[in-house]
Parts: structure tokens; C-alpha cells; sequence
């Protein structure tokens, strides 16, 4: 039996923490247990969550020495680094060749002990920025769902943790007993692309008014051949004045932004309507299907149709 021991922490949150008891701690019907599943605290006794319960934790930091698989689960608050007990505990774990999974913000816990040091990783996206900005020997990767070196795993934001979970599984015992317990959660085996797509389309930049009129005259004709000359025309300068304005006040080139609105608008379209793909693609001006799925590909790591699936708002 492979031991996985989640360490928790308050204010904890459930359902990271469900991501990997779901996977690891379920006995499931015509499946051979492989797993066993414990949760332990830095200080045994009453844990509070987020979800308004404390729960009962009984074991303590001596069981990570027992673990074949440590789980941090999303610890907050990720300014907070873990004491010097915990880190010990993890290192040592690490040190004697337990396998280290950090979900969600459950990576930070992992960065502040070094075990991330020179390699790449994930977190939520909303916390990608920070991540970066307090572990900057850590090769953050912003964009995927979830990161395994073999010997530590980190995943994406909150439900990337049971994308991580199957993908460790899988790696276990095979797909067929991963895609089992898959099935039996109702989740597919493996998702397609990456978070990038879940995170919210951005907010508008603040903006003066040299280029506001024409930010709303473009986003009101993405479905017309717009160009950069034709932005510039629009505007009553030249190309060059143009690109400086957008870099100044956007962060960004004129033919960029200009991409973004139309891809944010398909996102729209595919969450919104029953339209073909194709239909999309010319109403926001990326003239075909195919163009759309490239752009699309690029942007977010998946297909229109994929993304339709997961997000197609239902009545």
C-alpha cells in the first residue's frame, strides 16, 4: 500500500484538500486499493477551514515520515512561510524519497523550503505574479495545469489538483486504473490544454483619451479586415505615433491588442451561443476555423471546441 499523507494547515482549505482524498482515499467498487490515505497537522487537534468547520486532525509531523506521497493542499496565507519544523519535515521526507505534491497554493509551502529550487513549477494563476516575484530561483510556469518532476509535483489552481492526482495515478498503475477512478469521480483522465483558459479574459488598462474612442471603435468592428494602417488612420497619426501611444498606456502593440479583443470575443461567442466554429471565427475577424483553432491553440493550450465543452453556459 502506497502511502499518501496530506499536511494541513489553517485556515485550510477543503476542497484542495478533497482533490486528493477523493483520488487516494476512496475505496472504489471492483478496483484493488493501492492507496492509504491520512491527513496530519504541524499541531494535532482542531484545523479551521475555509468552508466555516474545524475539523479533527490526530496525527502530527512524524507521519510524513511514514509517507510515500506528501500532499500540501493549498496553504494560506502564502505571505506566511511555514516554520522551521514543517520545513525540516518536508526536507526530510524529500530527503528519504517520498514524493512532494503541492496543489494549488500548496506550492508556495514547497518553494519556501527549497525544494524548488533551479526546477520549474505551478499555482493558481490569480497567485502566479507572487509566486514569481518571492521565488525567483523557481521556473514558474503560469499556463499549465499541472508540473511533475517525478519526485515533486505541483498543480494549478483549486480543480488542477485533481488533474494532478490522476496524473500520478496514471504514472502509478497504468491509465486503466487511473481512467477507473476517473470515471467513478465523473471526470475525464486527462483535461486539454492549460489554465490559461480559466483565468478571466483581463480588464481594460486605464487609458487617456487619445486612445479610448478608438478602442471602442475597434472592438465595435472586429468583424471587419481591421489593420494597423487602418487603427493609425483612424486615429489621425502614423503608424509609429500609434504603437508608441498603445505601449505607453497598454503595455502592448496595436496588432496584439487587437488579437486579444478578438479571442476574448470568440470566448464569448463559444461560452454564449450554438454558433459553428467557423461562424465565430469570421464574427470576430480571425477569417476561419482553422485560424481560430491555431490562435486559440497559442493563446490558451486548447481547441474552440474543447473550450465550447468546458465552458458552454447551459439554460
Amino acid at each position: 500500500m502506497h502511502r499518501v499523507t496530506a499536511l494541513v494547515h489553517p485556515p485550510q482549505s477543503t476542497f484542495e484538500l478533497a482533490c486528493a482524498a477523493d483520488v487516494f482515499g476512496v475505496e472504489r467498487s471492483g478496483l484493488p486499493a493501492r492507496y492509504r490515505f491520512e491527513v496530519c497537522a504541524e499541531r494535532p487537534g482542531p484545523v479551521a477551514t475555509l468552508a466555516g468547520y474545524d475539523m479533527v486532525v490526530t496525527a502530527g509531523l512524524d507521519a510524513l515520515d511514514r509517507a510515500d506521497t506528501v500532499v500540501v493542499p493549498g496553504r494560506l496565507p502564502v505571505g506566511e512561510p511555514p516554520s522551521d519544523d514543517v520545513v525540516r519535515a518536508l526536507r526530510r521526507a524529500h530527503g528519504r524519497g517520498a514524493r512532494l505534491v503541492g496543489i494549488c497554493t500548496g506550492a508556495f509551502a514547497l518553494a519556501y523550503a527549497g525544494l524548488l529550487d533551479g526546477r520549474s513549477a505551478t499555482t493558481h494563476w490569480a497567485r502566479a505574479e507572487e509566486f514569481a516575484a518571492r521565488f525567483p530561483a523557481v521556473r514558474l510556469e503560469p499556463d499549465v495545469l499541472y508540473v511533475d518532476h517525478g519526485d515533486v509535483a505541483t498543480s494549478a489552481g483549486s480543480g488542477a489538483g485533481i488533474d494532478l492526482c490522476l496524473h500520478l495515478v496514471r504514472a502509478d498503475h497504468g491509465a486503466g486504473y487511473a481512467a477507473h477512478v476517473a470515471r467513478s469521480m465523473v471526470m475525464p483522465p486527462h483535461r486539454e490544454g492549460g489554465q490559461s483558459q480559466y483565468a478571466a479574459p483581463p480588464r481594460p488598462a486605464q487609458i487617456d483619451g487619445s486612445l479610448a474612442p478608438l478602442l471602442d471603435w475597434a472592438a465595435a468592428r472586429l468583424d471587419e479586415p481591421l489593420t494597423v494602417a487602418r487603427l493609425a488612420a483612424h486615429a489621425g497619426c502614423s503608424t509609429r505615433t500609434l504603437a508608441r501611444r498603445f505601449a505607453e498606456q497598454l503595455g502592448t502593440s496595436p496588432g496584439q491588442w487587437l488579437l486579444a479583443r478578438r479571442i476574448a470575443a470568440a470566448r464569448e461567442l463559444l461560452e454564449t451561443t450554438g454558433l459553428a466554429v467557423d461562424a465565430v471565427a469570421r464574427r470576430t475577424g480571425l477569417s476561419s476555423a482553422t485560424n481560430l483553432r491555431r490562435r486559440f491553440l497559442a493563446a490558451l493550450g486548447t481547441t474552440p471546441s474543447a473550450y465550447r465543452r468546458a465552458f458552454r453556459a447551459t439554460s
